[in-house]
């Protein structure tokens, strides 16, 4: 079964002792850094219900934790990078960037980082930095910093009423659903998993057949347990009697979600056929999380679109006057691309 859940930013700041732009960090040492990482093979789950996907990086000696942070980690010339400069240079960096700089890349990155810094130094040695378009990417990169910076001030400011989050709650009341459940699967010939050493190929009507005989078997008073780790071709989850955990929408395919998230606490389904054949379904738990306990989570989603009309309003009340025959004409609906410029940093 596939998994079908639907495929930040980080302020930045200048410091006393190394004043690195996170613009060119971004742009020079992370792209340089990564480029030395190996993917690995996506790992597969264990049996058809669920499958995820998960890339490996090589593997780094861990920071230790009892450094003293004012301790010299690096030494530039004549830059020297204790342990805290280093926690606050990839504390600015872009969120998804962190784990790797602080973790198993944190040599690539720091290599990275000093062939950034001496180039940037030799740049300032020839006076690189005096030439008109490089100080014009300078100013836009500084203008991008700050816009980030503000778009960012913007959500962490923002009040979320509680109205809104009501709303939100009721309108999205299924995002925060979740069952817990196990199955016996009766795999059908050609279902996407292979078939397990020994078990004949069933058609589609042989496998409804034997799956019926098996919901029989269960509903009459058979441990569901037991059955599954003798009966089911899910082979993952059979060692544990079927049990798939616990699991939310978008998580399964569909003909299995929206049985399984159909049922109450203790029923067993009719078979449900899916790509990988036909699955007794038994409910273990069916829960909602209350509001209370979802409340920061909603808040968190509502702010940015909170900044986002902050934004608006700015753009709203600021003059503006493009030129047609230059930029073209302006979108012809409200929302269309282009109708309100941000920095690319501000509409991810």
């Amino acid at each position: 079964m596939r998994v079908l859940a639907p495929g930040n930013k980080a302020r930045t700041r200048y410091y006393s002792r190394v004043k690195f732009s996170t613009a060119l960090v971004a742009s020079f040492v992370i792209p340089a850094a990564f480029a030395q990482t190996t993917s690995m093979p996506v790992a597969p789950a264990s049996g058809p219900a669920r499958t995820s996907a998960a890339a490996s990086t090589p593997a780094g000696a861990a920071a230790p934790s009892s450094m003293d942070p004012n301790h010299v980690v690096l030494t530039i010339g004549e830059i020297k990078l204790t342990a805290a400069d280093y926690d606050r240079l990839v504390a600015a960096l872009p969120q998804q960037y962190q784990a790797y700089a602080k973790g198993p890349g944190r040599r690539a990155f720091a290599e990275n980082l000093v062939q950034m810094k001496l180039l940037s130094k030799e740049a300032l040695k020839e006076n690189l930095d005096k030439q008109p378009q490089v100080q014009d990417q300078l100013e836009f990169q500084r203008e991008d910093l700050l816009a980030r910076t503000m778009f960012m001030h913007y959500q962490d400011t923002a009040k979320v009423d509680d109205a809104a989050v009501q709303q939100y709650y009721q309108s999205h009341v299924k995002e925060f659903e979740s069952v817990k459940a196990s199955h016996i699967l009766i795999r059908v010939k050609g279902a996407p998993m292979p078939a397990a050493p020994g078990k004949a190929e069933l058609t589609d009507e042989e496998a409804l057949a034997k799956a019926q005989a098996i919901r029989k078997r269960v509903a009459g008073g058979e441990d569901f347990a037991t059955v599954a780790k003798a009966e089911s071709d899910d082979t993952g989850s059979a060692q544990n009697g079927g049990s798939l955990g616990e699991f939310h929408r978008g998580q399964m395919v569909p003909p299995f979600e929206q049985a399984a998230f159909s049922m109450k606490p203790g029923d067993i389904s009719e078979p449900v056929k899916t790509p990988f054949g036909y699955h007794i379904i038994k409910v273990e738990a069916h829960t909602t999380r209350p509001l209370a306990e979802v409340k920061a989570d909603i808040e968190k989603k509502l702010r940015p679109e909170i900044a986002r009309k902050q934004l608006e309003a700015l753009r709203s009340s600021t003059p503006v006057q493009f030129d047609d025959a230059y930029f073209g004409p302006a979108p012809a609906t409200p929302g269309a691309p282009g109708a309100i410029a941000t920095s690319p940093a501000l509409s991810k």
